[in-house]
């Protein structure tokens, strides 16, 4: 019998009632995994809008640009800009920094949350000195510390992610009516900022109560620690901290617009068809912002958007 591409509902025995949960089948990754580069841009059902550029560093400065332009554009509405930010991808930064040095742009009604940082064994933040696991220390060397003093961020709207503090983006968030923008990267099974697939086998989650989650303190997924291992330290998993805390997917879906940046190769190609053409689904987080979020934007280079299976393995059965 062929699979269905259809959602499908299931009993949610908790309370009783029906829910539905798109489920991705193996005939879906078939499909969207074989659609060739050059005519990925005019697939029609899009949920997000795919913008491609040739290399890695092209999707930064457009993205770099795009968040100068919004300052610029709130300031002279007198108008409070609410962005919520990554550590990385970060190559953004550069070309925003430099523009705001060289416009004299003001910061000082921008609010700025960041969106995640790694906490040790004991579900502790790193030290200061240790600027790849310490969001705060990463942004003040990739981010702050490169703005003209009389241009910067005030420290206060400067809101890092603390797990003794788990209250505070969400109820921040509240205060301020919401966020305009979300810049993030995608993991390669959907992560945004460090919201995982929840996969434990005796504590279900829906798809509703996932969207309503707040920030919070997660233990990461093996292949979480898999993908970042293998990308830039050898492989060496125990160069990962095995724990993190994350701002909520509730927080999130408040922004305006959500620009996601997927520029890491081979590692994203299937998570780029994924977002662009499934249905919401908690298997992959990402897919929840059309739902939610007005304006979603897949920023991609040509290299990650271009599916092995689509060059490669068309004449063989896969995912069959």
């Amino acid at each position: 019998m062929k699979a269905r591409s259809l959602p499908r509902k299931r009993k949610d025995r908790k309370r009783g009632g029906i829910m539905q949960e798109y489920v991705i089948t193996r005939e879906d990754l078939r499909r969207w995994c074989s659609i060739p580069l050059e005519k990925l841009e005019q697939q029609p059902n899009q949920k997000m809008k795919l913008i491609l550029r040739e290399r890695e560093r092209d999707v930064a400065a457009e993205v770099g640009n795009l968040l100068a332009e919004e300052v610029i554009r709130n300031n002279r509405s007198h108008k409070p800009t609410r962005w919520i930010l990554p550590g990385g991808p970060a190559q953004q930064y550069d070309v925003f920094t430099e523009r705001v040095n060289r416009e004299s742009i003001s910061l000082k009604n921008l609010h700025i949350f960041h969106m995640d940082t790694w906490l040790d064994w004991q579900y502790r933040l790193f030290p200061p000195e240790n600027t790849r696991f310490s969001c705060k220390a990463k942004m003040e060397k990739i981010f702050y510390g490169k703005i003209n003093p009389s241009l910067n961020v005030p420290e206060a709207q400067r809101y890092f992610p603390d797990p003794l503090e788990p209250n505070r983006f969400d109820e921040a968030i509240e205060e301020l009516g919401g966020i305009d923008t979300l810049v993030g990267g995608v993991g390669c099974k959907g992560l945004v900022a460090f919201n995982e697939c929840p996969a434990s086998p005796y504590h279900r989650v829906s798809l509703e109560e996932y969207a309503q989650s707040k920030s919070r303190i997660v233990t990461l997924r093996e292949d979480t620690i898999i993908a970042y291992a293998e990308r830039e330290f050898g492989a060496c998993f125990d160069a990962l901290p095995p724990n993190a805390f994350t701002i909520g997917m509730k927080s999130m879906l408040k922004a305006q617009r959500a620009v996601f940046v997927v520029t890491t190769g081979a590692w994203k190609q299937t998570v780029v068809r994924v977002a662009l053409f499934s249905e919401p689904t908690t298997e992959y987080p990402v897919t929840l912002f059309p739902r939610y979020v007005p304006e979603c934007v897949l920023y991609c280079d040509r290299g990650t958007a271009d599916h092995v299976i689509s060059r490669k393995y068309q004449d063989i059965p896969i995912l069959k």
